[in-house]
């Protein structure tokens, strides 16, 4: 079933620190308060555990009680889920994105670009796929934080309509986040969704959320919030395609292909 509106939820919210049952008791509250109408729920990276390198504690697999848990809240609330967690699959441990179906199945999104900086590439191993989940009939383009800083591997590439972001993006480089935010709509005539946390976690780094539904024009369509709130907005298949098509200036750009990203 397609729809011309999509109806999403941002789960903006504090996390407890490498608690996962703490999280999902959490969430399960905030999901089953949210209106009958939605279609997505995003939920923050690493929504279990906050933003923590300590994988070997806190990682679960992909038949562990998270993924259990995304497939009894999806079903129950009609609706896809999303969110980052880490994960442990073979030899390796990954921030991945789980992309939860109502029906129960579902896909996963490696986080591509790892945070050197805080040394999560020490930790975790990067994916290499760029994948475009379906809601809808709407084509959802799957991100985790600091893969926001790198445009080349976000390109519009004529296969998706919206670009997907969740996150654990400090306060102190909340500016990056808000502008970068705005310029990866404009650039791609794209929607974007942004799912950040707040509060302060165990590396007593601060978050000020600033979650946000941003239109292909880059305006802000949500309400703005540094504090926990659930964060509500639509998107509408028709004002997208009139605005690609009043601004088609995709028609001007380089010549590129995602095979050139090394």
């Amino acid at each position: 079933m397609n729809k011309k509106i999509l109806h999403t939820a941002i789960l903006q919210t504090e996390l407890h620190w490498e608690n996962a049952e703490l999280n999902r008791t959490h969430f399960s509250k905030l999901i089953t308060s949210l209106e009958s109408d939605v279609d997505l729920i995003i939920l923050p990276e690493m929504f279990t555990t906050g933003f923590t390198m300590n994988a070997s504690a806190v990682a679960e697999t992909m038949e562990g009680p998270t993924i259990a848990w995304m497939k009894e809240e999806a079903a129950a609330a009609g609706a896809y889920i999303t969110g980052s967690m880490i994960i442990t699959d073979g030899h390796a441990y990954y921030n991945r994105l789980i992309w939860m179906r109502p029906d129960g199945s579902y896909i996963h999104y490696d986080k591509r670009h790892l945070f050197s900086y805080a040394g999560e590439d020490k930790v975790y191993s990067a994916g290499t796929e760029r994948v475009i989940a379906d809601c809808y009939g709407w084509r959802i383009n799957l991100n985790i934080c600091y893969d926001l800083r790198f445009p080349v591997s976000l390109r519009h590439q004529g296969d998706y309509d919206c670009l997907l972001f969740v996150a654990n993006w400090p306060a102190k480089r909340a500016l990056h986040w808000k502008t970068l935010l705005q310029a990866r709509a404009i650039e791609n005539l794209s929607y974007v969704i942004a799912c950040n946390r707040v509060g302060l976690d165990n590396n007593d780094l601060s978050y000020t959320g600033d979650s946000a539904l941003i239109g292909p024009d880059g305006k802000i369509e949500s309400t703005p919030s540094t504090t926990g709130m659930i964060i509500s907005g639509s998107l509408n298949k028709t004002s997208l395609s009139k605005y690609r098509n009043d601004f088609a200036f995709a028609q001007d750009s380089d010549a590129f292909r995602l095979s050139d990203v090394k």
